[in-house]
């Protein structure tokens, strides 16, 4: 569940919605919607809350965007919750996300919202799991279905999900799910939609590329953006090790010798690199996990469970959890391998510094910082600024690298992002 609260500073830069709700109670919510909504610990709405949980409750379609870790999720779950008619057993709410980790923290958080709301019933739809069980809750009747778009649309081909009632359709990480790989299969969804479906679009990225396809299937939205050139994490400072690929582990271990770390995620581009690095890293007796798209769904779920509780405290990964995924503890992210666009670059670090905690990201790059860093870091405009603050070379098996000095504190300093 993610962490309630208002965070840390949140940009809303272009709105064609003025009204704002500095409170739930404000916003005319159910009594028992409400009651779990201070049950799970929320104490005001953040930003993001404040200006788009309203315009969904009230039908308008609605493209929100705001930074990692303010609470876009628990956003579109509230006003989902409010839209429904208990009345009517039949799936009134469909919520797409990219990956099955991020669909079942997203049920779980409707879930969890809804604790009061007697008679609500939410069914996760994900690949990996029981088609037939799948099959079963769905003709049984539930009110929203949460899921990833395979499967989802599966269960529409077999009749088993059955969208005539459905008010509200929302896509999680919409510019994901727009791209290249998920446009064909929303495109296969929408086909089954009702006609009059009121759509709703959340990301912490939102390219003007996807702002303009909206126009073919949303109808005056209500937009509450970030200009791109704000969209950084202001409570995430962002580090760089300057590194050529072969010293890169050696690096990666010399590091885990000079700073504590709570709980970390280290991304890498390709699966065979998060299992390579995986087992170089046991090999030399650090405990870690590894996660990504080839492993089974029961053995994903069992590895994310145990990073969730803490019994894993270092998760190596891909991008399948650079979006959405929300684990309190995490203070550390670690690009091995830097990501090819700005926005998975955001997406990444800000797994930490979540609804305004503090976190860290450390980046290894291959060219020097006197070059133009758009060969590593293609997003970076090219009067970029870099910093430095009285670094010390300490790895033994890398002279050129450098890494933290006595007191912890990572010594190569990025500025923010243009």
């Amino acid at each position: 569940m993610p962490t309630p609260g208002g965070g840390g500073p949140e940009l809303i830069t272009t709105t064609n919605w003025n009204q704002v709700c500095k409170s739930f109670d404000d916003m005319e919510l159910n009594d028992d919607l409400l009651r779990g909504i201070y049950a799970n610990a929320f104490e005001k709405p953040s930003k993001i809350q404040e200006r788009a949980i309203v315009p969904v409750v009230k039908g308008r379609d609605t493209i929100a965007q705001a930074q990692s870790g303010t609470g876009k999720t628990a956003t579109f779950s509230i006003a989902c919750l409010q839209r429904l008619n208990k009345e009517i057993n039949a799936c009134q709410a469909l919520i797409l996300a990219p990956t099955r980790e991020l669909a079942n923290q997203i049920f779980s958080v409707v879930s969890d919202l809804s604790m009061y709301m007697d008679g609500v019933k939410v069914h996760a739809c994900v690949g990996g799991s029981s088609i037939r069980k799948d099959i079963e809750k769905l003709r049984e009747g539930v009110h929203i279905v949460v899921g990833t778009p395979g499967r989802v649309y599966d269960m529409i081909n077999r009749n088993a999900l059955q969208l005539k009632s459905l008010s509200i359709f929302v896509l999680d990480e919409a510019d994901q799910m727009l791209d290249r790989g998920f446009k064909d299969q929303i495109y296969d969804v929408f086909q089954y939609l009702p006609q009059e479906v009121q759509v709703g679009l959340f990301s912490a990225t939102m390219p003007l590329d996807i702002l303009k396809m909206t126009k073919q299937f949303m109808r005056d939205p209500v937009r509450i953006l970030v200009k791109k050139e704000q969209l950084t994490l202001e409570g995430i400072r962002q580090y760089y090790v300057d590194v050529d690929d072969k010293w890169k582990l050696d690096t990666l271990i010399d590091l885990y010798e000079n700073i504590t770390i709570n709980q970390c995620i280290i991304y890498c581009n390709r699966r065979y690199r998060v299992d390579w690095l995986a087992e170089q890293m046991s090999q030399k007796d650090f405990t870690v996990s590894a996660l990504h798209g080839s492993m089974d769904a029961e053995q994903r779920k069992l590895i994310m469970a145990e990073f969730r509780t803490g019994t894993s405290r270092v998760l190596v990964t891909t991008d399948l959890l650079a979006r959405g995924i929300d684990v309190q503890q995490v203070s550390l992210v670690i690009n091995f391998d830097m990501p090819m666009n700005r926005e998975n670059y955001l997406h990444r670090i800000g797994r930490g510094g979540r609804f305004g905690k503090k976190g860290v990201a450390i980046n290894f790059r291959k060219s020097r910082p006197c070059e133009n860093s758009s060969s590593s870091m293609p997003w970076r405009s090219r009067n970029c600024q870099w910093t430095w603050r009285g670094y010390q070379r300490k790895s033994r098996t890398n002279p050129n690298a450098f890494l933290p000095n006595e007191c912890g504190t990572p010594t190569a300093v990025v500025q923010k992002l243009d």
